[in-house]
């Protein structure tokens, strides 16, 4: 006999209690949901938690909030996914904002350099240990090593588009894939399946519609299509899109600087919620520097807006087929390719971020259909390899918590700065 489902006041208080504690990225959240939805109420079984998992890893988006999301959906209908995923996001949506307004004031004295220059050295330790235990996970033949190394050359000395390059490996997974999967469910009519797409489709693409009627290409309208677009190639995670995102958000549209971005995403470490609130801080600052705090914070509201909005509308609309779709070969190996392409994604991202962090310039070299980028070796910055150093030791030798790793080496940057008379 099945327990009796939770009631709204329950669930608003777990997923509360989740969205407050849910530091330290997605296999942290997903360990945290884990424990306060299978193992201390019996709200899901084992294999319920791990075929939502699956599903959501097939996701574009945040995997642990749209598995919150999918909990709550399972436990009490839309009513519950909303509580679910919203409770997921709000917190760590209001300190992000919070930061991204100090940032946007006073992110350029020396104090906060100093502060943000032991941020970024641990950024830099951060995604080289992203890479590392995807890695583990995604490269178990020659195949995997394949489409990584190729997803590397492609972004990094190509400059292919992100998108195509998940779009290609997906596709090679699926047709590579063997075996065949069951019917599809009919439990759900197709006529529900498709009204609810069609309705969380226009609460996603209807504002942002209505942004491009009222002011056509105007700022709100291009960070919102911006936003809405990386919201459908998000495979992999925050750290797999970000390599992506600092090449448009820094060469296209010159919202940022590559040294912003890097501190966005120590900013973003250090909160709760999903890692890919760092498109929040972007369009906060895009905003804030065209038009002062007012557009920031509209800015910040439309980027949120067409993140996750999506999010609610592949779970409410999939939801109904997780079961079946976890005896999916096809999509699995979707799944498995693109997992492997992520791994030289994040390796992109590594080696971006390191150039920019050790070097005060890298110059970008053409060279017929490649593009490379080269660091000038006399403006190599000791202090950034010794605090990068430091950072090592406190995350990956005393496996130090971000969340008492990333202050201290914000103090490290400032000690520095202060020892070296540069403050």
């Amino acid at each position: 006999m099945e327990p009796p489902a939770p009631t709204l006041s329950e669930i608003t208080r777990v997923f509360g209690r989740i969205g407050l504690l849910s530091f330290g990225g997605p296999a942290a959240q997903i360990a945290l949901m884990h424990r306060e939805l299978v193992e201390d109420r019996p709200w899901l079984t084992e294999k319920q938690y791990l075929n939502a998992l699956s599903f959501c890893m097939l996701l574009p988006g945040p995997e642990a909030m749209q598995l919150a999301t999918y909990a709550g959906w399972r436990l009490h209908g839309t009513l519950g996914g909303l509580i679910a995923g919203l409770f997921f996001v709000v917190p760590g949506a209001l300190v992000i904002l919070a930061l991204a307004a100090l940032y946007a004031t006073y992110g350029d004295i020396p104090l906060a350099e100093a502060l943000f220059l032991g941020i970024k050295a641990a950024v830099i330790v951060i995604v080289a240990q992203a890479l590392w235990r995807v890695s583990k996970k995604a490269l178990s033949g020659r195949r995997a090593w394949a489409l990584a190394i190729a997803a590397f050359l492609g972004l990094f000395v190509f400059a292919l588009p992100f998108p195509l390059i998940v779009l290609g490996a997906g596709l090679i997974g699926a047709m590579t894939a063997r075996g065949g999967g069951t019917s599809p469910p009919h439990a759900v009519p197709m006529a529900r399946t498709l009204h609810t797409v069609l309705l969380w489709g226009a609460i996603w693409l209807v504002p942002l519609g209505a942004l491009w009627l009222v002011a056509p290409g105007g700022t709100l309208a291009e960070i919102g299509l911006f936003f809405a677009k990386l919201a459908v190639v998000t495979f992999g995670g925050a750290y797999a899109v970000l390599a992506w995102m600092v090449q448009e958000v820094v060469q296209t549209h010159g919202w940022l600087t590559t040294a912003q971005m890097m501190d966005a995403l120590g900013l973003a470490e250090t909160t709760p919620g999903p890692l890919i609130l760092v498109t929040e801080f972007v369009g906060f600052l895009a905003g804030a520097y065209e038009g002062g705090i007012a557009l920031g914070v509209a800015a910040a509201l439309v980027t949120l807006w067409v993140t996750f909005a999506p999010c609610f509308l592949w779970i409410f609309a999939g939801a109904p087929y997780v079961e079946w779709i976890a005896t999916q070969p096809r999509l699995t190996g979707a799944l498995s390719a693109i997992t492997a392409a992520v791994v030289g994604v994040i390796a992109n991202l590594s080696l971006w971020f390191a150039l920019h962090v050790v070097f005060a310039e890298v110059r970008r070299v053409v060279a017929g259909p490649a593009t490379l980028w080269l660091p000038e070796g006399a403006t190599w910055q000791p202090d950034a390899v010794v605090l990068t150093g430091v950072a090592a030791l406190l995350i990956l030798w005393r496996k130090l918590d971000l969340i008492l790793a990333l202050p201290l080496m914000a103090l490290a940057g400032l000690g520095w700065r202060f020892a070296s008379g540069a403050l």
